[in-house]
């Protein structure tokens, strides 16, 4: 038997791992018309609302607005809710006014209780309520009949809520004609009763639903999902007058601009494991981020619908004339048509909790949407630096050979990882006696470098009697259930295995508790976590994850949670390193699946991807979609995890890859070996180039992540983030900017021999962070490229600081001095930041840190604090400053803030316009003074 046991289970991780080589099966996935209520949904028709709102019944506290909404047709009453909030936003809910049981509404997502704002009624007329929002200068217009709303600032319309009337709540109850059907129906409206020639057709009307496919259940292949509570599903539209350009909704392998699907299926959310993913489709991916952002010359908005059951996004392009009437004419500036983008939610279970954030700025979309679901966690300092992975390093001698490998190269890294392979038979939280017999030994190894492991533990368990694991959890109740009460079980890397059910916070609480070094024997401070296949996946299970009528903790079912799942294993792994330290270290964890909020406990990576030109070039606009939507931490992996690239796609990736901030390199296990030093000596110097680049721009990284984590600023950015109002880059997704002051465009292309380049900002000017070489803009050229090129531009105006000097590893430049880049503006002026501290523990949050202000004028750079609470002390010091776009000077002198004054030797080369100043010799944490006479 056990013979036939370990055929069985070869076969199963045979057909999944070969499998992916050709490429996705579709078939393994849903589409939309195979979605029932996703089928249901799209077919309405747009026109006036079957709802419509009883105004008469609306009750006003000082921060929310509650009105009934009846449906005309079948006669169910919802409530709906209005919340004004502060910073900009609405708050707008849906729910049954008396649900047969309650419907889920989404936890642990949002960081607090949003703070209120409060409303006002500032007109009302027989079909029509007028409120003030944030002191008056937003109104929300509530329509009676048919139902809608509207949102204007000032005259301006700026959103509508159910203007194309697909408003559309499928209500709770029982199946057919029993008994708890009839009370409901009687009891479903207490404000209006239906006459009998209205309940005759309430009946026909559910009569001919429930005869509807997939209303009571549903198969998908071989898998039948049962819902004993028949069809939830919700849908609600709102239209963007004025908006061409929507952007967010990640994760979806497409560009970054969203396109309209009128003639595709919509946008999908459901995490889902997808080996060796399509491009430029809408088909589902690993995560989910209900997060749709719009931009436009004048104003960005978001769209934040929280819900984490499997959603649709349809989206389309209309034109705002044609769907005003009524009140909102007067509102309207002009006589033209106005472009529009409408955009269509529709969600399996739960209900209407979506939130309006009305900018009007870029940055304050961040902020607003940052208020409410967390800013992105400041990471560790060395896991900005450089990943090597691989499934699997096969022992621990494997790892010290590569290990010794980057040493003899002389290539800096920080991490190396260990895939599945690492484990005793896939049990995760042990190791491999044969392969891995002194883990510690061989952490402390790196450890004396100054390196760190990334081990994986991913959330399907091992049935296994002698598992100490999968013995304490199922002891402990802690697993998810089927819809019979057992406890569910699916086939997974290890063969049979169970999935624990984090959605409980027990269940969280203890498997936090199971990083403790006394629990994971082997374990180090110098060793991190990875979480992958925690969609979840399960090979033998519905589009390879887990049956919808599972049962989770508090009695709900799958098809609630299913997109929050990832995250709840995110944050348990991530708070068990927390504990470990006493609380005192920063964790690092990287994630598979991620939704909203994911961006607090860690990185995102995109996937299995494939080494193919398209993936490396889709990595951009899938990296841009997650900064948008708070996940700052994103990368793809370098090479691609399928396939074997040839050595000029590899060195593109590297070239990339070192420009986005989750860097790592991965590959499956059947490639052959891709350690930066086995393509040959050209390619190995130019690949040890790349990563030493990243390096020396460490300090810049770091920044901008304090800056993502204090201001949500994205740290990987669209171009129009920057410039807003230059149309012709509300698209481009090719190049981007790091923070505001790199402008990055990688070479994606096969045997590139040019590259276009655009350097937005109206009378700005950027120089080749290489060449100095400077271009006024907005200017257009195609930039001659040859295997060492990666087109890097700063921006004039910025300040930038570096470490210049070559190290193994992150930590071993800590003490290293620093250079500032200075490019000046037109004006003569530059402006930058730096931040630093102990670069691992939570002391920051003590003030143990430094935020220094570089500032550039009239010949005078000068360093002071940005932030005087915070003190920390470090040996580092200004080694170096480079100014670009300089005159030369007849001297150089610094003073410090005691009044010392010494002269500074420099030199100026006229052909590039850069003056370098060597050896300011003071410390980076000091006042001081750099004059130019």
């Amino acid at each position: 038997m056990a013979v036939v046991w370990r055929l069985l289970e070869l076969a199963l991780v045979l057909s999944v791992c070969l499998t992916p080589a050709l490429s996705v099966d579709r078939s393994n996935f849903k589409t939309c018309d195979q979605s029932s209520f996703c089928r249901r949904q799209r077919k309405l028709e747009t026109g006036p609302s079957q709802y419509r709102a009883l105004l008469g019944s609306a009750k006003l506290t000082a921060d929310k607005l509650e009105i009934q909404l009846i449906n005309d047709k079948t006669k169910v009453s919802l409530l709906l809710e209005v919340f004004g909030l502060h910073g900009n936003m609405t708050r707008i809910k849906i729910n049954e006014l008396k649900p047969l049981k309650p419907r889920y509404e989404v936890p642990d997502v949002l960081v607090g209780t949003p703070t209120p704002e409060n409303l006002q009624v500032s007109g009302q007329d027989d079909n029509t309520l007028e409120l003030s929002l944030g002191g008056g200068v937003n109104k929300l217009l509530v329509t009676g009949s048919p139902f809608r709303l509207d949102i204007l600032s000032g005259q301006d319309l700026v959103l509508s809520v159910n203007s194309r009337g697909l408003l559309y709540f499928e209500h709770l109850r029982a199946r057919k004609d029993t008994d708890s059907e009839k009370t409901d129906a009687a009891s479903e409206s207490d404000s209006e009763i239906p006459g009998e020639e209205e309940v005759v057709k309430e009946e026909e009307n559910k009569k001919e639903e429930e005869d509807e496919p997939g209303m009571w259940e549903e198969t998908f292949k071989t898998h039948t999902d049962s819902k004993p509570n028949g069809p939830s599903s919700l849908g609600l539209d709102f239209s963007l007058p004025g908006f061409e350009h929507v952007y967010g909704i990640p994760e979806h392998a497409d560009n970054l601009r969203l396109r309209t699907t009128e003639s595709t299926d919509p946008y999908r959310l459901y995490n889902l494991d997808v080996f060796q993913y399509e491009l430029y489709n809408t088909m589902a991916l690993y995560g989910a981020v209900p997060l749709l952002l719009a931009h436009n010359i004048h104003r960005t908005l978001g769209i934040f619908w929280l819900n984490a059951a499997e959603t649709w996004v349809d989206i389309s392009s209309n034109t705002a004339g044609k769907t005003l009437f009524g009140t909102m004419l007067q509102y309207m500036q002009g006589g033209g048509e106005t472009p529009q983008t409408d955009v269509h939610w529709m969600s399996e279970s739960g209900i209407i909790d979506v939130f309006l954030l009305l900018g009007p700025s870029p940055s304050d979309v961040f902020k607003q949407y940052a208020s409410l679901t967390g800013t992105q966690a400041l990471p560790p300092y060395f896991s900005l630096g450089y990943h090597q992975c691989r499934w699997n390093y096969n022992d621990e001698e494997d790892v010290r050979s590569v290990d010794a490998g980057f040493d003899e190269h002389d290539i800096p890294y920080d991490f190396i990882w260990l895939d599945i392979e690492h484990a005793d038979g896939k049990r995760y939280f042990t190791w491999d006696a044969n392969k891995f017999p002194t883990p510690r030994n061989m952490l402390d190894g790196l450890k004396e470098k100054r390196r760190k492991m990334v081990a994986i533990v991913d959330p399907h368990i091992k049935i296994d009697g002698g598992y100490r694991i999968h013995s304490e959890i199922r002891s402990r109740n802690y697993y998810v259930k089927t819809k019979d009460g057992s406890d569910y079980e699916g086939w997974c890397w290890p063969g049979s295995a169970a999935y624990p059910d984090f959605t409980n916070p027990d269940m969280r609480a203890w498997w936090s508790s199971m990083f403790s070094y006394d629990h994971y024997e082997g374990s180090t401070e110098n060793l991190f976590v990875w979480n992958d296949m925690n969609e979840p996946s399960v090979f033998n299970g519905p589009e390879v994850t887990m049956h919808k009528d599972a049962v989770h903790w508090g009695e709900w079912e799958h098809r609630d949670v299913h997109n929050i799942y990832g995250l709840y294993v995110h944050q348990a792994t991530a708070e068990g390193l927390i504990h470990r330290s006493g609380g005192k270290e920063r964790p690092f964890v990287l994630t598979r699946a991620f939704f909203a909020g994911s961006q607090r406990y860690g990185a995102v990576w995109t996937g299995d991807n494939a080494a193919e030109w398209g993936h490396l070039k889709i990595s951009i606009p899938m990296c841009l979609s997650l900064g948008l939507v708070g996940i700052s931490f994103c990368g793809a992996d370098v090479g691609g995890f399928f396939k074997n690239p040839e050595p000029e796609l590899l060195l593109r990736w590297y070239q990339a890859g070192a420009y986005q901030p989750f860097f790592r390199a991965h590959a499956h296990l059947d490639t052959p070996r891709r350690e930066p030093w086995l393509h040959g000596e050209t390619n190995t110097d130019l690949i040890r180039t790349v990563l030493r680049e990243r390096y020396t721009l460490l300090p810049y990284w770091y920044t901008l992540f304090y800056n993502a984590h204090r201001d949500a600023e994205p740290v990987m950015r669209p171009l129009w983030v920057e410039f807003p109002t230059d149309v012709s880059i509300f698209a481009m997704d090719d190049q981007y900017m790091l923070g505001s002051a790199l402008l990055v465009h990688p070479v994606t292309e096969a045997n590139a021999r040019e590259v276009e380049i655009y350097l937005p900002g109206a009378g700005e000017v950027w120089y080749d962070v290489r060449s100095y070489q400077s271009y006024k803009a907005p200017q257009k050229f195609y930039l001659p490229v040859t295997i060492s090129s990666i087109p890097v531009y700063q921006r004039g105006g910025s300040i930038i600081p570096r470490k210049d000097r070559p190290r193994r590893s992150s930590e071993c430049m800590q003490t290293d001095p620093f250079t500032l880049y200075v490019a000046l503006d037109l004006q003569g002026e530059a402006q930058g930041e730096l931040y630093l501290d102990d670069g691992h523990s939570f002391n920051y949050q003590q003030n143990e840190f430094l935020y220094r202000q570089f500032n550039y004028s009239h010949g005078q750079l000068t360093s002071s604090s940005l932030d005087l609470h915070g003190k920390f002390e470090t040996p580092a010091w200004l080694e170096r400053v480079v100014i670009i776009g300089a005159s030369k000077p007849n001297t150089i002198s610094l003073r410090l803030s005691d009044g010392t004054e010494t002269q500074l030797e420099f030199e100026y080369d006229s052909q590039t316009s850069v003056l370098t100043v060597r050896k300011p010799g003071v410390n980076i944490s000091s006042d001081f003074t750099m004059s130019l006479r």
